[in-house]
């Protein structure tokens, strides 16, 4: 229980990557602050889940980071409800997929709102109270896609690129407040929903789900196999660990060797 006595903002944390995230810093003893959607009862149960097996206070704020004001209030209800905002994980993103000539406006304003804007705004609003403590770990889940690009992902290519060029000047200015900041950039990770897109494609061009997930994985990872939310989890631990405390400004590939092409 490396992390008794810290707490933690994970936002889009009510599935996928970022409920992995949440599950992990709360085995280490973290109390967890989970954001995003869903239905009130699913994240009661999740909450009551999570609290029961690591035995940590676990809270919920509904911002939508697309929102600095409500990212605000959340960062204060954080700091009200859990005594603190130890270690920030932003997480919440979107995606939409066009050619350039064809990506809707509101789409790319979405997507740079929530992707890019929503994790400055969330910085700034936590920064003073994690320099009042004298420490902080702020990590940006980024993507493979912060290093790399790929055709129809304008918008989404543009705020991860960005989110790994906001945590390197973060780590530069927080570096002398004992405040580290990290990206991690993931290639393909198995959530609910990829594994929706699988079935989905298998079903359409009437083949097996195993094939199908191969051929996903073969058209960008040498190492076909898919990342799990756990591990990411595992990955955030480790960044918040003294064994990390000299590590900062850096994005860490979890991509299968997607970006080492």
């Amino acid at each position: 229980m490396a992390l008794r006595g810290k707490s933690a903002l994970v936002t889009g944390s009510t599935s996928g990557i970022g409920l992995g995230i949440a599950r992990a810093l709360a085995a280490e003893g973290a109390d967890v602050m989970l954001n995003g959607f869903g239905e009130a009862a699913a994240i009661a149960g999740l909450r009551e889940e999570i609290g029961r097996r690591s035995g940590v206070r676990v809270g919920y704020a509904g911002a939508n980071v697309s929102k600095p004001a409500e990212i605000r209030e959340m960062i204060a209800h954080t700091v009200t409800e859990l005594g603190g905002c130890d270690i920030l994980v932003n997480n919440a993103g979107v995606q939409h997929t066009a050619p350039i000539e064809q990506f809707p406006d509101d789409e790319w304003d979405r997507i740079l709102a929530i992707n890019l804007s929503g994790a400055f705004h969330a910085i700034k609003a936590v920064a003073p109270w994690m320099k009042r403590r004298g420490w902080g770990r702020i990590i940006n889940v980024a993507s493979v896609h912060g290093l790399v690009a790929s055709g129809e992902k304008a918008a989404y290519v543009a705020a991860k690129h960005g989110l790994v060029g906001l945590t390197k000047v973060a780590a530069i200015e927080l570096a002398a407040d004992g405040i580290t900041c990290n990206a991690i950039c993931p290639g393909w990770v198995l959530t609910t929903l990829v594994q929706r897109q699988i079935d989905a494609r298998a079903e359409r061009e009437h083949r097996d789900v195993s094939d199908v997930s191969q051929d996903l994985l073969a058209e960008k990872q040498p190492l076909r196999r898919f990342t799990n939310p756990e591990q990411i989890g595992a990955l955030v631990v480790f960044l918040c660990s003294d064994a990390a405390a000299t590590m900062t400004g850096a994005p860490f590939s979890v991509d299968g060797g997607w970006a080492a092409q």
